[in-house]
């Protein structure tokens, strides 16, 4: 697998936090990885060590098979970012915008960016700052494929957005991946949004990796089994349990690998994808997804 950004030990410390802490990771080239965490997970920060707009405190980072920090325009010259606060100059109309990303990017395909902006009704004459939030989103979105990136980075794209230009996004990164090939890192929070366009999994929690891999994958590697609780330390204790949950009636363990031996009225069930990175998320001790002795069932009435 080539990869598009590759970390190797990464740490980034603010002060006496860490936002990022000894992470290991591969992102594929040619694909849609999903990047999901809790606010405060490292999303952000280790999108902008890719950009080279931060330096590691610690580890190794390769993106396109470069250092962002050791040549910056090699790498800068392929990777689009449109980040979450879309910093746009407010008082520029948005063909100010189209010029400045013209002037700065040699790769700049002015046209394809202009005919975008046209598909979604922003008028070029109008400043930015009289734009809705959704049309600004729209331009910080043009002004990163308008170079014609490698590598699109995107922060929480879809924050701004309506269902509809939601829906619409994720059908134009689909389509953007499949006719250039283009990689692509979506952070967000939006399950529904990653399930539908996303082949790649990245779950942060505490500034680590909890989880990383192929979505279908993985997806085949967990499991829910269920069942009455008299038999559910039983059975736990034969299985790497990432989370469970118990009510009066019925337990539910979500487990990776392979099952145990289920005693008579337990049941095999699929999971979902948020089940799955959810279930990660409460349980940051899992991080890596490391099969060794089950965590302590999580109880829930």
């Amino acid at each position: 697998m080539t990869a598009a950004i590759r970390a190797s030990h990464l740490s980034k410390r603010y002060r006496a936090t860490w936002a990022l802490r000894d992470c290991d990771l591969e992102v594929p080239e040619g694909r849609i990885t999903a990047l999901v965490g809790p606010n405060g997970a490292g999303k952000s920060t280790l999108l902008k060590l890719a950009m080279g707009l931060l330096s590691p405190s610690s580890g190794e980072l390769e993106v396109l098979g470069r250092s962002p920090l050791s040549d910056p325009a090699a790498v800068l010259a392929h990777v689009g970012l449109m980040a979450e606060n879309r910093p746009l100059y407010p008082y520029f109309t948005v063909a100010d915008i189209l010029r400045l990303g013209r002037e700065l990017n040699h790769t700049w395909d002015d046209a394809a960016a202009r005919a975008r902006l046209r598909r979604h009704g922003i008028p070029l004459d109008r400043q930015v700052r009289r734009l809705s939030s959704g049309q600004q989103a729209q331009v910080s979105l043009s002004l990163a494929l308008g170079k014609r990136p490698r590598l699109l980075l995107l922060d929480e794209p879809a924050a701004a957005l309506d269902p509809l230009a939601r829906r619409e996004l994720m059908s134009e990164l689909v389509g953007t991946v499949a006719a250039d090939g283009v990689s692509v890192v979506l952070a967000s929070h939006l399950i529904a949004d990653v399930e539908r366009v996303c082949d790649h999994l990245v779950i942060l929690g505490q500034g680590r990796v909890q989880l990383a891999g192929g979505i279908d994958e993985l997806m085949e590697q967990h499991r829910i089994l269920v069942g009455p609780p008299s038999e559910a330390t039983r059975v736990a204790a034969g299985a790497a349990v990432i989370s469970a949950r118990h009510a009066e009636r019925e337990s539910a363990l979500l487990v990776r690998g392979a099952s145990p031996s289920l005693p008579s009225g337990w049941r095999t069930e699929a999971v979902g994808l948020e089940d799955l990175v959810l279930a990660y998320l409460a349980n940051p001790a899992r991080g890596g997804g490391v099969e060794s002795s089950p965590v302590a069932a999580e109880e829930a009435s």
